[in-house]
C-alpha cells in the first residue's frame, strides 16, 4: 500500500456523506468547508474499494460498487492520485481559514495538515520498501480478505471470489511497480529480502487447497443460511481454482524478483542509503511525530528517557529480590521464568486470551470514574493469523466498522506465549484495548456534527501517544498497579521499549547506526529476547520514524496535562480533560495543545 493509500485509510470515511448526496450543491459547488472535504475525499477514496471496506459504511448494500473489485496499484493511477490531492488542497483555501470559527476552524486546519503533509511525501515518489515482511499487498491483502471482508451472503460470497481474480492483477501492478523501484534505486536491504521471501514462500506451500484464502472460507459458509451444501463446496473449489490461476502465480513470480535482487542488496539499514534518503527521513519524522524535531531532537530525548525509566525498573527489580547482573540480565530472570508464562498450546493460548478479557473487564468497572464516554463498540481479543505471526508485531488494534458489522479486534500474536509472560499482559491490554487505542478510536468515531475526518484521521503521534499515556494514567490514575509490582514492571519494560525507539530509530536512519547495533541496544535496555527484537528492528528499518510517534505523543500529552491542570488549578477534572481531548478526535499535536489550551480557558472563565 502507497504511502498515499496508508494516509487516505482513516480520510477516507468521508464518502459516506458524499455518497448520500447527490444534489448538484454538494458536488460542483460545496456549501461550507465541512461539505468541501467530503466532496475531495470521496473524490480520492473512490478509487480504493479497500479503504471503503475497512470502514464498512456501504459493503452489501445497494450502493455497495466496490467489495468485489481491489484498487488499481499502478503508477499512472499513483500520479492521477497525487494530482487531485494538490487540487483538493489548493481549494481548500478557498474555504478558509478566514471567518471560520470554533469547530469548522478546527476542522480546517486539520485538514490543511493533513492535505500538505501528504503532499510531503508525495513529492519524493521512490521513499520506501513497497513489498516487505510486514506491509505491502503479499502480507496486507491476505489479512484484509480473510478478516475484513465480511461474508454475510451470496452476494458477498460472489464479490470474495471476484476478489480473488482481482488479488492476481495487483500482484501483476505491484510487481511491474518493484521493478521501476529497483531501477531508480531503491532494492530493500538483504535481510528484509529474506524475511519477505520466506512470508511469501509460506503463504503458498501446500498450494491452493491449503491456502488460507481458501481454508478460512469454508468456516464462514456453514454460517449462511441461504447457502447450502453443495453451492458451499462448489464455492470452495472456485475459490480454490482463483488462488491456484491467479493468486500462487503472482507470489511466484514476485518470489522470482525478489531472489534476483538479493545479490545486489546491501546490508545498511537505514533509509539514507536510498536516493534523498535525508529527505525521506526528515518527511517521515514531521508526518509521524508531528513535530518539527529533528533527528538529533529525538535521539536526545530517547536517551533521557531511557536512563530515568531504567532506574524506576531497577529499584523494583532490586525490590524483588532480583539483583544479579545489568538490567537486561535481571529482566530475562523474570521473563524466562515459567511461572509466569501460559503453556504454548492452544489451551494455554485460549487461557492467554481469557486472562485478557478478564483484565480488560475489571478495567472496564472503573473506566466510568476517568471518562465520560465509554465507547459502545465491542471489543474482541484474537490471535494474529498464523500465516503472518513470524514477522507479525507482538499486538496491534484495528478499529470497528462504522455500520457496526465489525467490533474492534486486539490482535495478539501467540506464536510464542512465552513472549508475553503473565506479568507484562495488563500493559499491554491497557494500550491495545481499554483505554488505549479502543477508546480513543471507538469513541472518534462518535463525534457528531462534525466530518467524518474528525472521526478517522490518522495521526500516528496522537493515537499512539494517546495508547502509551494511557499505560501511564494506569498506574498514577486508575491504580491498576497499586498491588502488583511485577504489573508496574511490565508497564516500564513497555515504556522502556516506546523509549529505546527513539533510539534506535533514529540510530539507524539519521546516524547510521547498524541493524545488530540497533539489535544490541534495544535487548540490553529491555531484556527482551533476541528473536524478539530483531522482529522489531526489522519493522523499523522498513517503517522510518513510525515508531517514534509513540513516546513523542506520550511525552506531548503528559506534558499538556501538566500545563492545563496547572492552569485550571481546582477547576481541572480528569474526566473533562479525557473528554476533550478524545471526542475532539486524533490531531496533529501542535494543533492538539492550541485547542486544548483555548477548551481550559473556555472551562475557567465559565466559573
Amino acid at each position: 500500500m502507497t504511502w498515499l493509500k496508508r494516509g487516505l485509510l482513516g480520510f477516507a470515511g468521508l464518502i459516506a456523506i458524499a455518497l448520500v448526496s447527490a444534489s448538484l450543491w454538494f458536488w460542483f459547488i460545496p456549501v461550507g468547508v465541512n461539505n468541501y472535504i467530503n466532496k475531495v475525499t470521496f473524490k480520492l477514496a473512490i478509487d480504493s474499494p479497500e479503504l471503503l471496506t475497512y470502514l464498512g459504511i456501504i459493503d452489501n448494500t445497494p450502493l455497495d460498487f466496490h467489495s468485489g473489485k481491489l484498487a488499481d496499484y499502478t503508477k499512472e493511477e499513483e500520479e492521477e492520485n497525487i494530482a487531485e490531492l494538490r487540487e483538493a488542497r489548493e481549494g481548500l483555501d478557498d474555504y478558509g481559514p478566514e471567518d471560520l470559527e470554533g469547530q469548522e476552524l478546527l476542522t480546517w486546519k486539520i485538514a490543511a495538515w493533513f492535505f500538505d503533509d501528504l503532499l510531503r511525501q508525495a513529492e519524493l515518489r521512490y521513499s520506501g520498501y513497497r513489498v516487505n515482511q510486514i506491509s505491502g499487498v503479499t502480507v496486507n491483502l491476505p489479512q484484509f480478505l480473510t478478516d475484513t471482508h465480511v461474508i454475510k451472503n451470496e452476494k458477498s460470497v460472489v464479490r470474495y471470489l471476484s476478489r480473488l481474480t482481482e488479488f492476481g492483477r495487483v500482484l501483476r501492478e505491484t510487481h511491474t511497480r518493484v521493478i521501476d523501484d529497483r531501477e531508480n534505486g531503491v532494492i530493500p536491504p538483504d535481510f528484509v529480502i529474506e524475511k519477505a521471501l520466506a512470508g511469501m514462500r509460506k503463504f503458498i506451500e501446500g498450494g491452493a487447497g491449503e491456502n488460507p484464502l481458501v481454508t478460512t472460507l469454508g468456516p464462514k459458509l456453514e454460517t449462511l443460511d441461504d447457502i447450502d451444501e453443495t453451492q458451499a463446496r462448489a464455492f470452495i473449489s472456485d475459490a480454490t481454482d482463483r488462488v491456484e490461476s491467479e493468486v500462487i502465480p503472482g507470489y511466484e513470480s514476485m518470489i522470482a524478483l525478489f531472489e534476483s535482487m538479493l545479490p545486489e542488496a546491501s546490508h545498511d539499514a537505514g533509509i539514507w542509503r536510498l536516493p534523498e534518503g535525508e529527505a525521506i527521513y526528515a518527511a517521515n519524522l514531521r508526518s509521524n511525530t508531528t513535530t518539527q524535531y529533528s533527528a538529533d531532537d529525538i535521539h536526545r530525548i530517547g536517551l533521557s528517557e531511557v536512563d530515568r525509566i531504567e532506574g524506576e525498573m531497577l529499584d523494583i527489580l532490586d525490590n524483588q529480590g532480583v539483583i544479579a547482573g545489568d538490567l537486561a540480565s535481571r529482566m530475562r530472570v523474570l521473563m524466562d521464568d515459567p511461572q509466569y508464562h501460559f503453556a504454548n498450546t492452544d489451551e494455554g493460548r485460549a487461557e492467554m486470551i481469557q486472562y485478557l478479557e478478564a483484565f480488560d473487564k475489571e478495567v472496564m468497572q472503573i473506566a466510568s470514574d476517568f471518562f465520560i464516554t465509554i465507547p459502545p463498540q465491542p471489543l474482541e481479543i484474537v490471535r494474529v493469523p498464523e500465516y503472518s505471526q513470524d514477522s507479525s508485531a507482538g499486538g496491534y488494534y484495528n478499529g470497528p466498522a462504522l455500520d457496526g458489522s465489525r467490533p474492534g479486534r486486539f490482535y495478539i500474536n501467540q506464536k510464542n506465549t512465552a513472549d508475553n509472560p503473565r506479568w507484562t499482559l495488563p500493559t499491554l491490554m491497557i494500550h491495545e484495548g481499554s483505554p488505549g487505542h479502543h477508546f480513543q478510536i471507538s469513541t472518534s468515531q462518535l463525534i457528531e456534527d462534525v466530518p467524518l475526518l474528525r472521526r478517522l484521521s490518522p495521526f500516528n503521534a496522537f493515537s499512539e501517544g494517546w495508547a502509551l499515556y494511557s499505560e501511564r494514567i494506569a498506574k498514577t490514575d486508575m491504580g491498576l498497579y497499586d498491588d502488583d509490582p511485577l504489573g508496574d514492571l511490565g508497564r516500564l519494560q513497555a515504556e522502556m521499549f516506546r523509549a529505546v525507539r527513539l533510539v534506535v530509530d533514529t540510530g539507524m536512519h539519521a546516524k547510521r547506526w547498524s541493524r545488530e547495533q540497533a539489535i544490541e541496544y534495544m535487548v540490553a535496555k529491555t531484556g527482551m529476547t533476541d528473536e524478539e527484537v530483531t522482529r522489531e528492528i526489522e519493522r523499523y528499518v522498513v517503517w522510518p520514524g513510525q515508531a517514534t510517534a509513540y513516546k513523542t505523543g506520550q511525552l506531548a500529552l503528559l506534558a499538556l496535562r501538566e500545563e492545563i491542570e496547572s492552569s485550571m488549578s481546582e477547576r481541572f477534572v480528569l474526566r473533562e480533560f479525557h473528554e476533550a481531548v478524545l471526542m475532539n478526535g486524533a490531531m496533529p499535536l501542535d494543533i492538539l495543545k492550541e485547542t486544548i489550551t483555548e477548551w481550559a480557558a473556555a472551562q475557567v472563565d465559565d466559573t
